[in-house]
C-alpha cells in the first residue's frame, strides 16, 4: 500500500484539521497483507454467512448510519458513513472489533489502517481496481468488493451515500481494466501458489497434487496446474458434488488440451471422499488448500502420519486459505513443508515489477477519477442550499409581480412575456454571486 497515502490507526488529525461533510463522515479502518500477518488477519475473517449479521450490528454502533465490510483471504476492513455530531470517530469502530471478535481492541489496534473522506474514496478505488492487492492486477478482488455490496445492500446497510459510491468504484475498476494492460496475463493468488509448487519441484510432471475445497480459488488453481503439466489431481470438498463439479471441468480442460494437441500430456482426475480425507491425503506430493473452514483441517499428527506412510518423500502444503487450514507446527515434521498466503508475497513481488508501467497509468486513471467523483460531491453538497435559494427567489418575483400586476392593469401577452423575462433575468444575475459563494465554500470544506 502506498505510504504516501497510508496512514495508521494511532496517527488521526485533529478534529480542526479534519476535512468532512457536514452531512456526514466517511472512515475506513481495516488490516491487509502489508499491515498485518495472516495471524492477525485470520482473526478477523468473516465468512460469507457471517457477514450479514456483521454489517448489521456495526451499523448499531453509535453514529454509524451505513457500511459495508470485505472480507478476503489478504485484507478486512470497514467501511462507515458516520453521522458528524459523532467526530466520524474511530472509537465506535474498535468498539466493534472488541466486542464482535471478543478481542482485545489494542491487540489489532497496531496493525489497522485508517483512511476519512477523500482518502478513503480513492482507498476504495485502488482496492476495486487491484492495485492494492498482493498480485497486483489479480481479477478477483472486483469480484469480492461487489460482493460484499450485494451481502451489505441485502442487509439494509447501505444506502444513499455508500451506494453511489460503491457504484463509482466499480465504474473505475472497469476504466483500468479496459485502458490498461494491469490485468493482461490473469495473475491470482491462485497461480502464484501454482508458480510457488513450480519452483519447489523445478516441474509438475509426474506429480500428484490434492485440492482441497472447491471454491473459485481450488478452481483457479486447477487451471493452471494443467498448464504446468501435472498429472494426477485429486480434489476434495466437503460438498461431494462441489467436488465431482470440479473435477468434471479438469476433465473437460485436459480433454480439451488433448483435442487441441495430441502430443499434450494426459492428467488423471480423481474425487477423494472428504471422509476419506486423511488416508488419501498421503498420495499427494503437493497439497492446496482453500476451505473457508474455522479452524485447522491438517495438524501435526497428520504430518507425521503422512510421512511414515510415504516412507519420509517429501510433502509440501500451500495453504491459500484465511482462516488457515494447515497448522504451521507441520512444518516441524522433517519432510513437511508448509507455505502460506504470506509466504506467497516473495513470488508476487516479481509480477509487481513486472507491472510497474501499466500500475502508473491504472494510478493515473484513479487519480482523474477521485477529483471528478470528489467535484460531484461538492456540487451534490450545495445543491439543496442553492435550490432552496432559487425557491425563495422565485416566490418572491411571483409575488412582486402579483402586485405590479394591479397597478400596472391589464398587459398584452408580448408586455407580459417582456416583464416575465426581465424580472428572471434581474433574479438570476443577484442570486449568481451568492450561488458563486455556495459552491465555493461547499469545495473548501
Amino acid at each position: 500500500m502506498s505510504q504516501m497515502t497510508q496512514q495508521r490507526l494511532t496517527i488521526v488529525k485533529p478534529a480542526a484539521e479534519r476535512t468532512s461533510s457536514p452531512a456526514g463522515t466517511l472512515v475506513l479502518i481495516g488490516v491487509n497483507h502489508t499491515t498485518a500477518p495472516i495471524e492477525v488477519r485470520e482473526r478477523l475473517s468473516l465468512s460469507a454467512s457471517r457477514l450479514p449479521d456483521a454489517v448489521r450490528t456495526l451499523t448499531q454502533q453509535p453514529g454509524v448510519r451505513e457500511c459495508l465490510i470485505v472480507s478476503t483471504c489478504n485484507r478486512v476492513e470497514f467501511l462507515t458513513w458516520q453521522d458528524p455530531e459523532y467526530g466520524g470517530g474511530n472509537s465506535n469502530l474498535l468498539r466493534f472489533l472488541h466486542q464482535y471478535y471478543a478481542i482485545p481492541a489494542n491487540s489489532v489496534e497496531p496493525h489497522l489502517y485508517e483512511f476519512r473522506d477523500r482518502e478513503a474514496i480513492r482507498h476504495l478505488f485502488r482496492v476495486a481496481s487491484s492495485l492494492d492487492s498482493m498480485v497486483v492486477g489479480e481479477p478477483q478482488i472486483l469480484g469480492q468488493v461487489k460482493e460484499a455490496y450485494t451481502c451489505a445492500r441485502e442487509a439494509g446497510t447501505v444506502a444513499g451515500y455508500l451506494d453511489p459510491l460503491l457504484q463509482r468504484a466499480f465504474s473505475v475498476a472497469k476504466r483500468v481494466r479496459s485502458e490498461t494492460q494491469i490485468g493482461s496475463s490473469s495473475v491470482s493468488i491462485a497461480s502464484v501458489a501454482v508458480e510457488l509448487a513450480r519452483k519447489i519441484f523445478g516441474s509438475l510432471q509426474g506429480k500428484t497434487v490434492l485440492l482441497v475445497g472447491a471454491g473459485k480459488m481450488s478452481d483457479l488453481a486447477a487451471r493452471h496446474l494443467l498448464q504446468q503439466g501435472a498429472t494426477s489431481i485429486l480434489v476434495a470438498n466437503r460438498t461431494q458434488e462441489r467436488a465431482a463439479l470440479i473435477a468434471g471441468q479438469i476433465s473437460d480442460q485436459v480433454s480439451a488440451q488433448i483435442a487441441a494437441n495430441p502430443n499434450a500430456l494426459g492428467c488423471s482426475v480423481e474425487v477423494v471422499a472428504f471422509e476419506q480425507l486423511y488416508q488419501e491425503a498421503a498420495r499427494a506430493d503437493i497439497v492446496v488448500t482453500s476451505t473457508g473452514a474455522q479452524a485447522h483441517i491438517f495438524h501435526r499428527a497428520h504430518g507425521q502420519a503422512f510421512m511414515e506412510r510415504r516412507r519420509n518423500r517429501p510433502m509440501f502444503f500451500i495453504d491459500i486459505a484465511v482462516p488457515r487450514d494447515v497448522d504451521p507446527a507441520i512444518n516441524e515434521v522433517e519432510g513437511c513443508f508448509v507455505y502460506d498466503i504470506d509466504d506467497l508475497q516473495q513470488v508476487a513481488a516479481a509480477h509487481l515489477a513486472d507491472r510497474s508501467r501499466e500500475s502508473m497509468a491504472a494510478e493515473k486513471i484513479v487519480a482523474a477519477e477521485l477529483d471528478k467523483y470528489q467535484e460531484h460531491l461538492e456540487i451534490r453538497e450545495a445543491v439543496p442550499a442553492i435550490v432552496t435559494l432559487q425557491q425563495n427567489a422565485e416566490a418572491v418575483r411571483q409575488a412582486e409581480l402579483a402586485r405590479a400586476a394591479k397597478r400596472l392593469g391589464e398587459l398584452t401577452p408580448e408586455q407580459q412575456s417582456a416583464i416575465d423575462a426581465l424580472t428572471k433575468s434581474l433574479t438570476a444575475k443577484l442570486l449568481h454571486p451568492q450561488i458563486v459563494d455556495l459552491r465555493k465554500k461547499s469545495e473548501e470544506r
